[in-house]
């Protein structure tokens, strides 16, 4: 089955996207990765769902993703004594490490790793930023706070602390566990929420080593400090526009989103962009304009995917709200404004063979009609290369290795097989034109261009450009 589309789909999996035929239904309409979310159900949940995911793999024999998304650490409120409680501004209020339940005066806070971060002109946003508290004096168990903006507050609402990077581990206690079941299971994306710090993605690496690629999710305003550096890190990046949207002025996630998405590019690390792309299809079957103007934006910007979260996850229309992503994907991709765009964005390519290879592809495909690139890979990175020129010919990428084939559903514009490699260049030939005819990608008499490395097999070895024209059986 081959996609008519580059930017690829992740598709959140839950209680309204469990069964087989809906798992299949997802992945035909144009779903490319599916999201294990382990902030909700239990392990078997996520147990049967990969069965089913793989079961759907086998069935069309092409290689599925699955992403296994942790959830962090979740700093909430405690609870208050006799119901919700209504803070108006100007009111103080205090926050302390009492479980005394709380009320209009104060609430109890379990999280003594804020405290000790907090200084007097500190924000607290409380309650996904509907109220907002400023400190006025604070100590390593308490903060007396003045209620800038007003609003009800009750059991374990969330909390945000904007422009303060906490003594916390992205990793918690039941992250571990989740992480042990998740690497068994076989999944192919491990994401890690609540990244601030450079040294967050190599904790992760730490524990997952080669088993799967390493996705960090961008959701706190430190982590942008520090892009270059966490970007330089992680297999892949997530630019997760819920919390970021909580912790940064609405006007700058916009830009920030392209700088991310630029600076993955150049990097050649695939990104996904992410959060309340079609959130009204929870409960409607088609989307706003201004939902379908935001997925195409993410489109134009050259994002390698897109996310649906609770639209799949829990919404009444899943299926429907993967093939309207699947359309306005395509619809953009057909645009000559897509193409100026993406080009007028073209990264530098790094004094590497590699990437001189990869450049001299796109070259190729923009100077001969080429029907498609083949780029034979060990560990991915010739295919992910080649995908960071964003060319205009198909990227079929052949590798031995399943496990890279399934990662490789992420990136942008590349059809991923597992197909045995061989070590002498005409076998490879006569091998590649086969592939790309069976596939759908060539016809005889076009060409095509074969990029590898030798000796074959070998990892990062990106050192061959062949020029190869199918011949007619």
């Amino acid at each position: 089955m081959r996609r008519q589309g580059n930017t690829k789909i992740i598709a959140t999996l839950g209680p309204a996207s469990s069964d087989l035929a809906t798992v299949r239904a997802l992945f035909e309409a144009g779903a490319d990765v599916f999201r294990l979310n382990f902030s909700h159900g239990c392990h078997e949940d996520h147990k049967r769902r990969l069965a089913i995911i793989r079961q759907v793999e086998q069935e069309t024999g092409r290689p599925i993703g699955v992403l296994m998304d942790l959830q962090g650490p979740k700093l909430r409120l405690g609870t208050f004594a006799a119901g919700p409680a209504l803070l108006q501004a100007g009111d103080a209020f205090r926050l302390d490490l009492s479980d005394q339940p709380g009320d209009a005066r104060r609430t109890p806070l379990p999280h003594p790793e804020i405290f000790a971060a907090l200084k007097p002109g500190a924000d607290l946003l409380l309650n996904d930023g509907r109220v907002r508290l400023r400190v006025t004096r604070c100590g390593a168990d308490f903060a007396d706070t003045e209620v800038v903006a007003g609003g009800e507050l009750s059991n374990h609402k969330g909390v945000n602390v904007p422009g303060v990077l906490l003594p916390l581990s992205p990793l918690t206690d039941k992250d571990r566990r989740d992480l042990a079941c998740g690497l068994e299971l076989g999944v192919d994306w491990v994401a890690l929420s609540f990244v601030q710090r450079p040294e967050d993605i190599d904790e992760l690496q730490g524990l997952v080593g080669d088993r799967a690629g390493v996705l960090a999710k961008l959701e706190k305003p430190s982590a942008i400090d520090y892009l270059d550096e966490i970007v330089a890190r992680a297999d892949a990046v997530m630019v997760a526009r819920g919390d970021l949207g909580v912790e940064m002025p609405p006007e700058t996630v916009p830009g920030t989103q392209k700088r991310i998405i630029q600076t993955c590019r150049q990097e050649g690390k695939p990104v996904v962009v992410a959060t309340q792309m079609l959130e009204s299809m929870i409960s409607a079957p088609v989307p706003t304009r201004a939902e379908a103007s935001d997925v195409a934006t993410a489109v134009y910007d050259g994002a390698d995917a897109v996310m649906l979260s609770a639209e799949t996850a829990a919404g009444q229309y899943p299926v429907e709200a993967v093939a309207i992503m699947n359309r306005i994907i395509l619809q953009v991709e057909r645009d000559p404004n897509y193409r100026r765009l993406i080009d007028a964005r073209l990264p530098t390519p790094e004094p590497t063979v590699e990437d001189a290879i990869c450049a001299a592809l796109r070259t190729v495909t923009g100077t001969l009609p080429v029907a498609a690139i083949v780029a034979y890979t060990t560990s991915g990175f010739t295919a992910l290369r080649a995908a960071r020129e964003r060319p205009e010919a198909p990227i079929l990428s052949l590798t031995p290795n399943l496990a890279v084939a399934r990662r490789l559903a992420l990136a942008w514009g590349v059809h991923a097989m597992q197909t045995a490699m061989t070590d002498q260049v005409t076998e490879i030939v006569n091998q590649t034109c086969a592939i790309a005819m069976a596939e759908g990608f060539a016809q005889p008499g076009q060409a095509i261009v074969i990029a590898g490395g030798m000796p074959f097999g070998q990892s990062g070895t990106t050192n061959l450009l062949r020029i190869a024209w199918i011949e007619a059986r």
